[in-house]
């Protein structure tokens, strides 16, 4: 579950009354919007280069639409450059102080700087704003910070929050199995995952959480059976894939996968 230079534009008056003029024209605002889609498109294929070309000329188009500066900003933390990620998604919020996806995003940013009073900060000043339509996003990373401290009581609260809000939603129920395993609680992860799956059958979080269950508790022929789940569930180039795949790997190099214990 754990997941992953600032420069300063200086414009000229001229230049911001050029930027200015062109982002009031509806044909150039088409354009870029039609760029920025691209770019998206270009994002759920992890094509994150190809993403970044297209919303770095919707940019140049419309350098104050919010929407494309938290693209930027998530194009950006793909390619691991949390620096000019921060930056956008600040340009964002700058734009639309109440844009609570980009305020979420950037205080992800910051958890993966393990900058975690950011963070928290962030993900606080959201939680209860009643028009953001996904809140148990910022409550289920407010899970996963204290997870990370160790404070897996408090963590335990957010994920359980978060599942009142959207019952089974796949992180907050990996989140809470992983505190339950970290507090000793094995059979209640176990259950909580098998639960989940029964409502997401299609998870591939779930059977992976599930074959790492399986793998700790040397029930080996089930780790190998969530694992090999995750593999025709998942696409390949996935890192939950990816890591499933080492994991079904090792599991065989060590000849143990037909050598089960007894389930938690």
């Amino acid at each position: 579950m754990k997941y992953p230079f600032s420069k300063s534009w200086v414009l000229g008056i001229l230049g911001i009354w050029l930027l200015s003029g062109c982002a009031t024209d509806p044909s150039i605002k088409k354009q870029s919007e039609a760029t920025r889609g691209l770019g998206e498109a270009y994002m759920a294929q992890r094509n994150y280069p190809s993403a970044l070309k297209e919303f770095m000329e919707a940019e140049r188009l419309t350098p104050d639409d919010p929407y494309l500066h938290d693209d930027l900003g998530l194009a950006y933390m793909a390619k691991n450059r949390l620096d000019l990620a921060i930056e956008h998604f600040k340009k964002a919020i700058a734009l639309k102080p109440e844009y609570a996806p980009a305020i979420n995003n950037l205080g992800t940013a910051y958890m993966t700087q393990q900058n975690w009073d950011a963070a928290i900060k962030c993900f606080n000043s959201i939680t209860s704003d009643l028009l953001y339509a996904t809140p148990f996003f910022p409550v289920t990373n407010l899970g996963l910070i204290y997870y990370q401290l160790q404070q897996y009581d408090v963590a335990a609260r957010y994920f359980e929050k978060a599942l009142r809000m959207q019952p089974n939603f796949p992180p907050a129920v990996c989140g809470l199995s992983q505190t339950y395993v970290a507090q000793g609680k094995t059979s209640e992860a176990l259950a909580l995952v098998e639960s989940g799956i029964k409502s997401s059958p299609k998870s591939i979080e779930l059977y992976s959480e599930m074959g790492k269950i399986y793998t700790a508790s040397r029930n080996y022929d089930k780790a190998v059976a969530a694992y090999t789940k995750v593999v025709e569930l998942g696409q390949a180039s996935s890192p939950l894939v990816e890591s499933a795949q080492r994991s079904l790997d090792t599991l065989k190099a060590g000849s143990i996968s037909g050598s089960a214990a007894s389930t938690p």
